[in-house]
């Protein structure tokens, strides 16, 4: 994203680019219905956020349109001096995760593709972890 669009402070930076997440992912990025680049409030630890949006019906008949059912990414702004660091640990490491998570999500049986999931990777002192959250 160019700097004349990035809504970013000088001091924030985004560690992945389009580019990248659509190398990675492959044909598996016509499963994503929601890339999004945060902006808002420091997200502490968090660099990348993927979540699966189930058809599901949330209350009283009404449902999830159709043309959100699938998996929404967020790519969390980082410190702008540690955004080379953190882009390599997120190419090496995340991106691929990331494609392992979707294939077994495609994969899954029925009860699990009807039920919300939301999946982070962290990065703190150059450790990355990642993890299924609620």
């Amino acid at each position: 994203m160019s700097a004349r669009n990035r809504r970013l402070p000088r001091h924030r930076a985004w560690p992945l680019t389009t580019t990248d997440i659509d190398e990675c992912l492959g044909p598996f990025m016509a499963r994503v219905t929601d890339l999004r680049f945060l902006t808002g409030q420091d997200s502490g630890t968090i660099v990348l956020g993927a979540a699966w949006i189930p058809p599901i019906a949330r209350n009283y008949g009404r449902g999830t349109h159709s043309d959100m059912v699938g998996f929404r990414m967020d790519v969390h702004p980082v410190d702008a001096a540690e955004r080379a660091a953190t882009r390599a640990v997120l190419r090496a490491h995340a991106l691929p995760q990331l494609h392992e998570w979707i294939a077994r999500a495609i994969d899954a049986d029925e009860t699990w593709r009807l039920t919300p999931h939301q999946h982070y990777w962290r990065l703190t002192d150059g450790h990355l972890t990642h993890r299924d959250e609620a």
